[in-house]
């Protein structure tokens, strides 16, 4: 069943496809052919965002090499430790609490709840990461790039610096990934391959990444 376009809606296009993602409610469809026409016509005359073509990449089939082990992580100063531990108990606790369906709203609307404060340098983006990294392995939940990414958000917000949060997508295989930004739009303390995703929810991309 084809969506409807809303403000909460993003669209992604690639050579062959269309991907829309409601920000409200996290459902993810790909359309193509007819479908993603009459889409693309709807959007037009809708208050959705304009849609963001995705690179193509360099077909990897859906895999890349990982560490077996966990990196060293340094522990952060104690005010960090401190901000990080309750910023990402706050993000755990808005993903648990709520319904379901709208999880993924719930997270993204915490994720940029510093939208319009400065840029953070890299240094202070590259703390606030590597504190939350040090925190999850403190505390027995599922941490993934999403809860990861929005909780180092919240603690750049918490430092009066925001803007950082990016949520993209990769073609070969289409996936999705969320992660941290500097004010030049360089990834922070993620591995090369995040350049492969594209974001989609900033209004205006920087472009698409190969």
């Amino acid at each position: 069943m084809t969506p409807t376009p809303s403000g909460d809606t993003r669209t992604a296009l690639t050579s062959r496809a269309g991907i829309v993602v409601n920000y409200r409610t996290g459902a993810t469809v790909l359309l193509t052919g007819d479908a993603l026409s009459k889409w693309l016509t709807a959007v037009q005359n809708s208050p959705a965002p304009p849609p963001v073509t995705i690179a193509e990449s360099v077909p990897s089939w859906g895999t890349d090499e990982n560490t077996a082990r966990l990196d060293h992580l340094p522990t952060p100063p104690w005010a960090w430790r401190t901000s990080a531990t309750a910023c990402l108990l706050i993000t755990l606790a808005v993903r648990h609490l709520g319904s379901p369906a709208s999880k993924f709203g719930r997270m993204a609307r915490l994720a940029e709840t510093g939208h319009r404060l400065p840029r953070a340098r890299t240094a202070h983006a590259r703390a606030a990461v590597l504190s939350v990294r040090w925190a999850a392995r403190a505390i027995p939940a599922r941490v993934a790039c999403l809860e990861e990414s929005t909780a180092a958000s919240l603690l750049l917000a918490v430092g009066r610096r925001g803007g950082a949060w990016r949520h993209g997508i990769a073609a070969d295989p289409i996936r999705l990934h969320a992660w941290i930004c500097d004010a030049q739009e360089e990834p922070v303390e993620e591995p090369e391959r995040t350049k492969r995703y594209t974001p989609i929810n900033v209004p205006n991309p920087t472009g698409t990444r190969t």
